[in-house]
């Protein structure tokens, strides 16, 4: 089968990702095999492509947010049987023990041993791969394959964070950052009655969050109509942190979304004074996937994608790296059968 490899990290610049013919895998015990249909493009594949996230393995083929028609493997694992010919998806989380006192807590995202899609195990970049049956997720019929594909993890991580800020239906939301995932939390929000403020330097993006429905955009340095109750930072910047407390009010929480983070500068302890709560956002679990996959089909979520052939992920990477996507970034790995 094709894949892009990765062999050793490198920056992206230098198209570390290289299209090899390597063997179709075989499905394990409680798992099955997957062709491919298409899989995201996530800030998480470019930590790991780079090296600022370890992998333990080389070579490893990335991607997290993959979208498969199962060809093998009809298995009945932990209750959940999942039949050839069903249209499924990967996200990040691989698996998780289900013993320890987070999996038995419903915390699996915090799973000690847990194993993460193209990180610890050959994911998505590539026209067929293996996961635990349990561990997949049904794609509603409403998304096509490069639709769906988003949703796997800048679509779960994004809900999983819009809960953990502590956002209320009718408050006022800031996001910093405006990719991937932003851009479907945003239209969450907006389900909920929610006005959001919307902080990038991209005019392009800026131009989007007002289309998909946002009160207000501007750059982190501009500052927005009011405060707001709740944050959710998405850029792998530090600095933005203090800027996003001085966004909310007293009370509020800003949530951290980012998998890698260049570090937090020191800041004026009365930014988080007022009773402000500063929080990261871990991973996610299968419960996350189920909510915000039956909640995007019936808002519906509107996708904005850009696709690129397999062959060239490094592009679609560095397309991302220098925020020049508007939307997600998908490789297109096959075309689904009818």
């Amino acid at each position: 089968m094709r894949a892009m490899v990765l062999r050793e990290p490198a920056p992206i610049a230098e198209a570390p990702l290289h299209l090899e013919d390597v063997p179709v895998p075989s499905p394990g015990p409680g798992q099955v095999r997957l062709r491919v249909l298409a899989c995201g493009v996530c800030h998480t594949d470019l930590h790991t492509v780079e090296g600022e996230l370890k992998a333990p393995r080389m070579p490893l083929i990335p991607g997290h947010q993959v979208v498969g028609v199962v060809e093998a493997g009809d298995v009945q694992a932990m209750g959940k049987r999942v039949h050839v010919g069903t249209r499924v998806g990967v996200p990040w989380l691989h698996w998780a023990c289900g013993r320890c006192q987070y999996c038995r807590q419903g915390l699996e995202n915090l799973c000690e041993q847990a194993r993460f899609t193209g990180l610890d195990v050959d994911g998505g970049y590539g026209e067929y791969m293996v996961a635990p049956a349990a561990f997949t997720v049904p794609i509603p019929d409403t998304f096509t394959p490069l639709q769906a594909a988003p949703l796997l993890c800048a679509g779960i991580i994004g809900y999983r964070s819009l809960r953990l800020s502590d956002l209320q239906p009718g408050e006022t939301l800031a996001l910093f950052g405006f990719g991937a995932s932003a851009h479907l939390a945003l239209q969450v929000a907006r389900y909920w009655g929610c006005p959001v403020f919307v902080y990038t330097r991209s005019r392009a993006h800026q131009q989007l969050a007002l289309d998909l429905g946002a009160a207000w955009a501007g750059t982190a340095e501009d500052r927005a109509p009011g405060l707001a109750d709740r944050a959710i930072t998405f850029a792998p910047a530090g600095a933005l942190i203090p800027r996003a407390l001085q966004a909310v009010r007293k009370g509020g929480t800003v949530a951290i979304n980012a998998v890698y983070l260049d570090g937090i500068p020191s800041f004026d302890y009365q930014l988080i004074y007022g009773e402000r709560t500063l929080r990261s956002v871990t991973n996610s679990t299968r419960q996350d996937a189920l909510e915000f996959l039956d909640l995007a089909a019936r808002i519906p979520i509107r996708v904005e994608t850009e696709v690129y052939p397999l062959e060239e992920a490094n592009q679609a990477l560095m397309a991302l790296k220098t925020r020049t996507l508007q939307g997600a970034g998908v490789l297109r790995i096959a075309p689904e059968r009818p």
